[in-house]
C-alpha cells in the first residue's frame, strides 16, 4: 500500500507517473475545484467568475486561473475588442473532471448531514 502522505518534493516526482500524484497536484489550489464547478456552465469572464468566488481577491484569482490554464484544464480565450474581453471555460481533459466534481458535491453533502447529526 502507498504513503498517505508525502513530501512535496516526493509529490514532484511522481507527477505524471502516478494517477494519485497527479491528480493531487492538479487540484492542489485552494479554490482549483471550486473554479473548475462554476466553469462546468460554460465560458464566464474574469470578472463575472470573480463574483461568483467567496471572498477572493483579484490576485488570488489571477493566479489560480493561471496555474489552471498551465496545467490544461482551462482555455483562457482573448477577443481582440475594445474594452478587451476574456473569457475562461474548460478544456476537453478539464470537462472530464465533471464525475469527480459531482462525487465531490455528493460527499460535502453526506459530510454536512453528518456534521449536523453531531450537533444533535
Amino acid at each position: 500500500m502507498e504513503r498517505l502522505f508525502e513530501t512535496d518534493s516526493t509529490m514532484e516526482e511522481r507527477f505524471g507517473k502516478c494517477p494519485y500524484a497527479t491528480a493531487q497536484s492538479l487540484i492542489s489550489g485552494k479554490w482549483a475545484v471550486l473554479i473548475m464547478h462554476y466553469l462546468e456552465d460554460g465560458p464566464i469572464r474574469f470578472n463575472g467568475l470573480l463574483r461568483l468566488m467567496p471572498k477572493m481577491t483579484h490576485a488570488t484569482l489571477s493566479v489560480q486561473l493561471k496555474a489552471l490554464v498551465d496545467n490544461g484544464l482551462v482555455e483562457r480565450k482573448q477577443y481582440e475588442s475594445i474594452p478587451p474581453k476574456v473569457e475562461y471555460s474548460l478544456t476537453e481533459i478539464g470537462k472530464k473532471f465533471h464525475p469527480v466534481i459531482e462525487a465531490l458535491q455528493n460527499w460535502g453533502q453526506e459530510y454536512i448531514e453528518f456534521l449536523q447529526k453531531d450537533k444533535e
